[in-house]
């Protein structure tokens, strides 16, 4: 009876470990599958932005307006710092 249930044990173990085999093949597979899929969907989209898109944006540069210096908020003071600190050295 122990030989029947170790013959049994070591049947099961096989079992599993093809059965996991198995799994990882598939999910391998499926995995590659969505890759290439995924790869030929980004190229198409790419192409079909590239050529087919009617509205393209136009380049723009910042919306900010330029401001003057004498414009700026403490400019005196802050010079005055900046001369004390690094212009004596």
């Amino acid at each position: 009876m122990d030989t029947l249930k170790i013959i049994l044990a070591v049947i099961g173990v096989i079992a599993v470990v093809v059965i996991a085999i198995w799994l990882i093949g598939i999910i391998s597979a499926i995995l590659w599958l969505l890759l290439w899929v995924g790869l030929f969907a980004a190229i198409g989209y790419g192409g079909y932005k590239l050529f087919f898109a009617k509205d393209k944006p136009a380049p723009k540069l910042e919306e900010k307006t330029p401001i003057a210096i004498a414009d700026l908020k403490d400019t005196d003071r802050a010079l005055e710092e900046y001369k004390r600190k690094y212009l004596n050295e």
